[in-house]
């Protein structure tokens, strides 16, 4: 872990954000978010919500992305976290299309996240191949998602996933 500290110092920077795969199948990630909040670190953690979040230090920024029916991760999300979730934290659905949308809004509404969180954030899917793992799917187009969150007038961010337009949606470690 330490080595992980003074990999985070190199940086200079005062965000740290812990993600990928799912960080918190890993057991040392919780004494090294807290060991980071501890040196003055802003933490965020990107996770699915399929493991317990109460465990996380409450200075940590939890950014929970909500699997959605046509994911083919549906149901993984461990329902005992909406209690977990602070107003500092963020909620994140991958929209792959109105199906997938009208459930987020479902669930933002009988869940009250508009106040029980900071933001809630939709993300149009990119085109995905299948594997052994997910079925795969085609791609959003960010326009239609944006026009779907114009008609139903809730307060969602639209977010485009970043990562996968700078590098291959394929590699690994960045």
């Amino acid at each position: 872990m330490q080595e992980i500290i003074e990999e985070v110092q190199s940086y200079g920077t005062s965000l740290v954000e812990i993600t990928g795969g799912e960080p918190l199948i890993q057991p040392a990630v919780h004494p090294l978010m807290e060991q980071l909040c501890d040196l003055g670190y802003q933490v965020l953690l990107e996770t699915s919500g399929e493991r317990d979040l109460r465990d996380c230090d409450q200075r940590v920024i939890k950014i929970v992305d909500i699997k959605t029916p046509c994911s083919g991760a549906g149901g993984s999300f461990l329902e005992s976290n909406y209690d977990a979730l602070l107003k500092q934290d963020e909620i994140k659905f991958v929209i792959t299309n109105k199906e997938d949308f009208d459930w987020a809004v479902e669930v933002v509404a009988k869940k009250k996240l508009q106040s029980r969180v900071n933001v809630i954030h939709l993300s149009p899917v990119m085109m995905q191949p299948g594997d052994e793992h997910i079925d795969g799917c085609e791609a959003l187009d960010p326009a239609t998602l944006a026009q779907w969150i114009l008609e139903c007038g809730e307060q969602f961010r639209l977010q485009l996933q970043v990562h996968k337009y700078i590098w291959s949606p394929t590699l690994r470690g960045v």
